[in-house]
C-alpha cells in the first residue's frame, strides 16, 4: 500500500492535518488498521466452497465483484460481490448462510449468488468512498450506519481489505487510546 501513498494530493493531505487536532485517533488512517488483503471467488462458487474459504481465513463477510469475493473476517460474517467493471455489487453474510446450509435452506451446490445481498445504490445513498488513506474518525462515522466498510483503492477499481467495528475496536486496544 505504501506505493498509494504518493497519490494523496496536497489539497488532502491540508485538509487530513487540518483534523488531527481533535483526532482521537491521532491521525491514524485505515491503512494502520492492518487488514488482511482481500481474496476473490466467482459468484458461481458453490456455498460450501465460500463458506469453507471464508472459515479458513477466519472471515465471517465476503464483498463480491462481479466475478469475484473481496474477504471480510470470520469475526465479520459478511461476503461482497462486484460486477463485471470489479465494482462491488453486493455481500454474502456466511454465518447465516452456514445456518441455512445446516437447517437444509440451501444446498452445498447451490451458487453464493443466491444468496447475495445487494448494496443500494441511489442518488440518496451515495457510494462513501474508504481508501487506506481514509481517517479513522471517518471509519468509525461509516460504521455507526453499516456492517462493515469495503476498502479500495481512490479509483474503487480494486477492493483491497474489509474494515469492522471489531478492527477499530482492535485498534484501539492495541494502541491504548
Amino acid at each position: 500500500m505504501a506505493a498509494l501513498a504518493s497519490t494523496q494530493t496536497p489539497i488532502n493531505s491540508s485538509l487530513h492535518a487540518l483534523s488531527l487536532g481533535s483526532d482521537k485517533y491521532k491521525g491514524a488512517t485505515v491503512e494502520d488498521l492492518q487488514l488482511p488483503p482481500a481474496f476473490s471467488l466467482p459468484l458461481s462458487e458453490p456455498i460450501s466452497r465460500a463458506i469453507e474459504l471464508a472459515y479458513e481465513r477466519d472471515f465471517s463477510h465476503i464483498p463480491y465483484v462481479a466475478f469475484a469475493i473481496s474477504k471480510y473476517r470470520l469475526l465479520r460474517q459478511n461476503v461482497s460481490v462486484l460486477d463485471r467493471h470489479r465494482r462491488p455489487v453486493g455481500y454474502v453474510d456466511v454465518a447465516k448462510l452456514k445456518e441455512k446450509w445446516e437447517a437444509d435452506e440451501a444446498d452445498p451446490n447451490d451458487k453464493v449468488s443466491h444468496y447475495m445481498t445487494k448494496f443500494l445504490r441511489t442518488v440518496s445513498q451515495p457510494y462513501t468512498v474508504i481508501t487506506p488513506f481514509t481517517p479513522l474518525s471517518d471509519l468509525e462515522d461509516f460504521l455507526q450506519t453499516h456492517l462493515f466498510a469495503l476498502v479500495t483503492d481512490a479509483n474503487r477499481k480494486f477492493v483491497l481489505a474489509v474494515a469492522t467495528q471489531e478492527d477499530l475496536n482492535s485498534f484501539v486496544s492495541r494502541r491504548g487510546i
